[in-house]
C-alpha cells in the first residue's frame, strides 16, 4: 500500500483541527468498533454523526441514513464498512463536500483513496484513530 495514503502531517491535521466527524457505519451496537472509535473522538472534543441506515441516536448525536442527508460541513468521514463497501463510501463523501475520509485497519480501497485525493480530499487509509490519537504526543 502506497504510504501516500499515511501522511503522518496528513493524520495529525485531521487529528488536531477537525471538528466534525461523520462515522459511517455508526448505530446503536456499542459492542463494534465504530463505535469504540466515535466514543474515543467524541471524548476529545470532536462532534460525532453516526450514519447508519438506522438513523438511531448514538452517542447522544442524532443519527443519519446517508451521507447526503447529514446537514452542514463534514470535516471527517469515517468509513467504517467492509472494504468491499469502501469506494461507495467514499463517493458519497466526495458528493456530501467532506474534507477527508479515514478509513479504518483493513479497510483498504486504494482506488477509491485516489479518487478522494483527486477530489481535493485529504486521505488516512489502514490506519486506527485510537492508536493515531496515541502516537500523536
Amino acid at each position: 500500500m502506497d504510504d501516500l495514503f499515511a501522511r503522518q502531517d496528513v493524520i495529525r491535521r485531521l487529528l488536531n483541527e477537525s471538528r466534525r466527524w461523520a462515522f459511517v457505519g455508526l448505530g446503536d451496537n456499542p459492542d463494534r468498533e465504530v463505535h469504540t472509535q466515535a466514543r474515543l473522538l467524541q471524548e476529545r472534543g470532536k462532534t460525532v454523526v453516526p450514519v447508519h441506515p438506522s438513523k438511531a441516536t448514538v452517542l447522544g448525536e442524532q443519527g443519519y441514513a446517508s451521507l447526503g442527508d447529514v446537514p452542514g460541513e463534514i470535516d471527517v468521514v469515517g468509513v467504517y464498512r467492509r472494504a468491499e463497501h469502501a469506494g461507495a463510501v467514499v463517493d458519497e463523501a466526495i458528493a456530501a463536500g467532506a474534507k477527508a475520509v479515514w478509513l479504518p485497519l483493513d479497510v483498504i480501497d486504494e482506488a477509491a483513496a485516489r479518487r478522494a485525493q483527486e477530489a481535493g480530499l485529504d486521505v488516512v487509509m489502514n490506519r486506527c484513530p485510537a492508536v493515531e490519537w496515541a502516537l500523536r504526543r
